[in-house]
């Protein structure tokens, strides 16, 4: 946001990010249930989704609605009215795109726009479900194929800038970058005029040699406990961490327009406190919850099984 240049933007690759976590979600999903999706059932694999999913789903969207009520130097509410945005709330709270609220470029989550692509998670994760774990391994070959020359044409269409899927103007764009599963992370270099062929490869190959890389990997130690905590904060500073940085960030850079060490500490400082956050979020909501949901469906289905 500060630089949105991305011939010199130094991470000018780092929406790609999104796509890595496609890959990584792809692994995971499979190394987890590919061996007992037959014996669980789609039902409790896709319960087992919600719980694990929505209870951040339902925390960013009320953090974004009171940051959208309540944002400073702008009356949002007065511009949309209640009508809108109540609707964009509640299809918030279900997952469902509402791309129509003033003030938030035509976000498919206008209350938490990084949702996008938990959107297409969840999209994903059905088809996954209901679909791919019964195919032959020469189709699924054939999907990926056919996915990536897809991802391709998306990322020379965009000049190389693969960052669509987010709003109702790029959605399309969206639907390859999940169906590959994708994709090669923050790699740290410029992007450039013409670098499309470059997107295209980090996304096709980048991102499963990491996954792979990864899978391999055996880590002890302290290492080992900083990797368990980052695992437990990914999902809860990806689900609150927006309401914070758009457009609150904006405001301060618009209003103070803070240089040089200036700017460097307010990042330093926001960064800290999102993490922050996002921690208290984990350790005194999202667990807490998903214990409570998992404890109730076990008491639900040992009294099923008891009949």
């Amino acid at each position: 946001m500060i630089n949105l240049d991305f011939k010199t933007n130094p991470i000018g690759h780092g929406t790609l990010a999104v796509d890595f976590f496609f890959c990584l979600s792809g692994f995971v999903i499979g190394y987890s249930y590919d061996h007992r999706i037959g014996r669980i059932g789609a039902k409790t694999f896709l319960r087992n989704r919600l719980i694990r999913l929505h209870p951040l789903v339902v925390l960013g969207s009320v953090l974004g609605l009171l940051c959208y009520l309540f944002e400073p130097l702008s009356n949002h509410l007065q511009e949309a009215g209640w009508g809108k945005t109540l609707s964009a709330f509640f299809c918030s709270l279900l997952m469902l795109p509402f791309p129509w609220l003033p003030a938030r470029g035509s976000a498919l989550f206008p209350f938490n726009s990084p949702a996008w692509s938990l959107f297409f998670e969840y999209l994903v994760n059905i088809m996954y479900v209901f679909l791919l774990i019964r195919l032959h391994q020469r189709w699924m070959t054939f999907l990926l194929i056919l996915s990536a020359i897809f991802l391709a044409y998306a990322c020379y269409t965009s000049g190389g800038l693969l960052i669509g899927g987010w709003n109702s103007d790029n959605i399309q764009v969206g639907v390859p970058r999940v169906t590959y599963s994708f994709i090669a992370g923050l790699l740290m270099f410029p992007h450039f005029d013409g670098d499309w062929p470059v997107t295209a490869v980090l996304v096709i190959g980048g991102s499963p040699l990491l996954v792979s890389l990864g899978a391999g990997a055996q880590i002890t130690g302290r290492l080992r406990t900083v990797a368990i905590f980052l695992g437990r904060l990914s999902y809860p500073l990806y689900m609150t961490h927006i309401s914070f940085v758009f457009p609150l960030f904006l405001i301060y850079l618009s209003v103070y327009k803070p240089v040089g060490l200036q700017l460097a500490l307010v990042i330093v400082g926001l960064v800290c406190f999102l993490i922050a956050f996002a921690w208290l979020a984990v350790r005194f909501y999202d667990e807490p919850v998903r214990a409570y949901l998992n404890k109730k469906w076990s008491k639900k289905r040992d009294a099923l099984a008891a009949r």
